[in-house]
């Protein structure tokens, strides 16, 4: 360190003027220096004496009467004062002694000051004062300390940083080169915007308000109202504009806008007895305008449908005595409930219609238009994050996934304490834009918490674009978790068009039984209600409040209230997921909503709208029933099919490698003659699963011209797979006790490669042997998967009490891949609660089956008897 100092010293000498000590005039020198001492001792560093002043002229000093310093001395400057020279080592620990000092002292006073307070019996504005000021004063000191970090990052960062991050959010046209800037539509907004207060009023009033009262009274808050409703000067900003010119219909125009809405609202509302009001209500998302249709006299288009592609981020502040909600915690209630309401106005599927011309009718405008339908099947997560707290540290997650397609949400199953959770979580959306618009997921860990709170930890979030699933047909693949440190999801969705063609629904429904969920859909129905004429009176001398509730099985879909009129015009429009069309029907009520009385109902066959031209019904009157003679509801109907779409050539390549996995030895050829050998060799392969000493009788023969590839289920439709499926008997009954003597047992193993799951069903076991009359065993069998033998693969049947042939008929599933399903056996083990042959064992027998099986992967599976085999250990 001193090799470094004199060369400063020197280099701070050389540039400033020489003057003789031996002249004592008024030319005095700026300071005296010291001559460093020799380079062979060592000393500390000396600090630099500080500069006087250049405008004052500094005091005489007298001359030095030595040239040097030795190390016993101390250095004077040129002002008289004395530079103290201290090791560093030195003013580091004294700098920490009194580090600790200061902070026992700091410690000490608060508690102190408490027992004083307490001791004294003073009032608790003594404790309260202090803590008050002592928050403010540290809140001043980080706005403060933030300022100057600014200021400090200003002068060393660029400009391009400094903008950056000086500005929260920034326009959308600065990111995205397609978007551009809207300050002419800015400048239109605001000077519209005092006239847009009545119609945001009605509005609000009219469609927000009854439903948010009618979700906060689920949780037993009643009589919400919105008193006074005024959004304030400050109109909505957009921060960019995209214009979509590809893909788009050319009877229409097709636009998004960034919309910023900070407002000055002042918004009043009871709920029940007390008076809350919201203010600084702020949004933000991306709007979509539809101009539809065109139209060829003024005003060239027929009207507008506005919605939000995604739930908007929507943030406000409670005022009044209601103010006791915003607080974390109970304000996620009143903010979650407004965000849904908002989402049933105006958040896909749901629009917000508003017509242009009375060309246009209102059927053409409102009726939903879904453009097809998403299946999604959430599989399985990964490597997810640990936030549960145990008494050892870090414990695991019970996570669950929400699916978000607009406003339609889902949610998973929740799984208890596993990072590595498999949901086979199945699910339908219905897409009523492929243009920019994304399925999200969202991994949560579940805490349990008091109702409406939100205290669930995320643990990642994942997107697909809609369109990537449209143009591959099926996408198959695994999500890496944003806003996580770590964690992957395994999904996989499946694009559906709709048709027109009642020949499609037999295809289907084929396809949807093979998947074996029932809660799977076949058809979509829109719904369209107009209007009802001439309702009955439900109270007397006053006209009803009427709301019409329509539903399809469990789905139920309500209009708004219209108040005091027997003929009301609703015009709204539903979309429904129907199971199978040919036994099902539409349920439409109405209801008084003061009386809460049936005063109309009316029940439509979907069967009888597969006969209709177009299967649809546009503007028919139907006579309602349990009402007036004259009552009529006028509504609109239009059932879609589904049908897969097409798979592009990658995702056809993809899945020719998946169903080469599923081929045990043979590859598939157009040969009759290798197609006839390779039926052989798989009727060998499945005599050879019994055991020697059964009789050939116990099997049935097997046609080879009707046996079917390990890869039909990928390769063909599954319509044409299911006519092809070859029904493969196997005896209830064997003679036999195996190859050693240890019983047989049956199985039925099936894997579906569309759900990606393999179904294991043990059926019954057969001649145990009995080694003590006086101790029959009480079997019960144990399934793994290998390698690896891990607790999640165990499964485990009912244990059967002294019996020798049991019957379990106990089906199990696992969730794997076609890849993984190669390499993996079952490991099946029979034990019994008592001691078995001399040893004790509880392990009667066992047996290992290799998954790498063409029959398994077929729709008919593979159900055979198997010989027990000796005991194995493990390895």
């Amino acid at each position: 360190m001193p090799s470094r100092a004199k060369p400063r010293l020197s280099m701070l000498m050389n540039q400033l003027p020489y003057t003789d000590n031996s002249s004592l005039g008024s030319s005095v020198p700026l300071a005296d220096f010291v001559v460093p001492p020799d380079t062979d001792e060592e000393v500390p560093i000396v600090p630099l004496a500080e500069l006087p002043n250049m405008s004052e002229v500094p005091p005489a000093t007298p001359p030095s009467t030595s040239t040097a310093t030795t190390p016993g001395t101390t250095p004077t400057t040129a002002n008289g004062t004395t530079a103290v020279v201290k090791p560093r080592t030195t003013t580091s620990d004294d700098n920490s002694i009194f580090s600790v000092l200061y902070s026992a002292g700091k410690k000490i006073a608060i508690v102190g000051g408490i027992y004083l307070v307490g001791y004294m019996g003073w009032s608790v504005a003594w404790l309260i004062a202090p803590v008050i000021l002592s928050v403010a004063r540290d809140q001043m000191a980080k706005t403060s300390q933030k300022k100057r970090e600014i200021a400090k990052a200003s002068a060393l960062a660029s400009e391009k940083d400094v903008i950056l991050a000086r500005i929260d959010e920034l326009p959308a046209w600065v990111y995205f080169p397609d978007v551009e800037r809207a300050e002419w539509l800015n400048k239109i907004l605001k000077q519209v915007w005092p006239n847009a207060n009545h119609f945001a009023r009605t509005l609000v009033k009219e469609t927000i308000e009854p439903n948010v009262a009618l979700a906060l009274s689920q949780y037993k808050m009643n009589g919400f109202r919105f008193d006074r409703i005024i959004l304030g000067t400050i109109p909505p900003r957009i921060g960019g504009v995209k214009i979509y010119d590809k893909n788009v219909d050319r009877n229409e125009i097709i636009m998004d806008l960034d919309l910023f809405y900070a407002s000055d609202c002042d918004i009043n509302f009871y709920l029940g007895g007390m008076k809350g009001g919201i203010k600084d209500f702020q949004i933000h998302g991306w709007v979509r305008v539809v101009m539809k249709p065109l139209i060829r006299s003024m005003p060239l288009v027929g009207g507008l449908q506005i919605f939000f592609l995604n739930n908007p981020n929507i943030d406000f502040n409670l005022v009044g005595v209601i103010d006791f909600m915003d607080m974390p915690g109970l304000s996620d209630l009143l903010r979650r409930i407004i965000v849904e309401q908002i989402g049933n106005v105006m958040v896909l599927p749901n629009k917000l219609p508003i017509s242009l011309s009375e060309e246009v009718s209102a059927v053409s405008l409102k009726m939903p238009e879904p453009e097809g339908l998403l299946r999604i099947h959430v599989v399985e997560a990964k490597n997810l994050m640990k936030k549960d707290i145990s008494v050892l540290g870090k414990g695991k997650s019970d996570p669950y996934a929400i699916i978000n397609v607009g406003a339609q949400e889902f949610r998973t199953q929740i799984i208890d304490n596993n990072v590595n959770p498999k949901w086979d979580y199945w699910c339908e959306a219905g897409i009523f834009t492929t243009i920019n618009h994304l399925v999200g997921f969202s991994l949560w860990d579940y805490d349990q918490s008091m109702p409406g709170v939100q205290a669930d930890d995320l643990l990642g979030r994942a997107s697909i674009d809609i369109s990537s699933v449209i143009k591959k047909g099926v996408l198959d693949t695994w999500l890496t978790l944003e806003e996580a440190k770590h964690g992957d999801l395994h999904v996989r969705l499946q694009w559906y068009k709709l048709t027109a063609d009642p020949n499609d629904l037999q295809q289907i429904l084929l396809e949807t039984q093979l998947l074996r969920v029932t809660t799977m859909s076949s058809a979509v129905l829109s719904v369209f209600i107009d209007s009802a004429r001439h309702l009955k009176q439900a109270r007397s001398n006053s006209k009803p409040d009427p709301y019409l509730v329509c539903s399809v099985n469990k789905q139920k879909k309500q209009t708004a209230m219209i108040l005091r009129d027997d003929s009301p015009v609703w015009e709204q429009g539903f979309t429904f997921l129907v199971t199978n069309p040919d036994n099902e029907c539409l349920n439409v009520k109405i209801y008084d909503q003061k009386t809460g009385n049936d005063i109309g109902q009316y029940t439509y066959t979907l069967s009888t709208l597969l006969k209709q031209f177009n299967m649809e019904v546009i503007q028919q009157p139907f006579q309602l029933q349990k009402s007036g003679p004259e009552s009529k509801l006028y509504m609109s109907l239009s059932l879609r099919i589904l049908k897969a779409g097409e798979i592009d050539k990658e995702s056809e390549a993809a899945l020719e490698q998946v169903a080469a996995l599923a081929r045990s030895s043979s590859v598939k050829t157009p040969d009759a003659t290798v197609a006839a050998f390779q039926a052989v060799k798989d009727t060998q392969a499945n005599s050879k699963r019994l055991s020697a000493e059964s009789p050939i009788t116990e099997e049935e023969p097997v046609n080879a011209a009707a046996v079917i590839p390990a890869s039909a289920s990928l390769e063909k439709p599954i319509s044409e797979v299911v006519s092809t499926v070859l029904t493969h008997r196997m005896p209830e009954s064997t003679s036999s006790a195996g190859e050693h003597g240890l019983g047989r047992i049956q199985l039925s193993i099936i894997y579906s490669a569309q759900r990606q799951k393999l179904d294991v069903t043990i059926h019954k076991i057969m001649h145990i042997p009995l080694r003590d009359p006086s101790n029959i065993p009480d079997p019960y069998v144990k399934l793994y998967l290998l390698p690896g033998r891990s607790k999640e693969s165990k499964r485990k049947t009912a244990t059967i009490k002294d019996n020798c042939n049991p019957t379990y008929d106990a089906s199990f599933e696992y969730l794997i891949s076609i890849a993984e399903l190669r390499h993996t056996e079952l490991e099946v083990t029979v034990c019994t609660h008592k001691g078995f042959l001399s040893s004790g064992s509880p392990i009667i027998g066992m047996r290992k089956i290799s998954l790498d099986d063409s029959d398994i992967t077929t729709p008919a599976g593979l159900k055979s008897w198997f010989d027990l085999q000796p005991e194995n250990k493990h390895e």
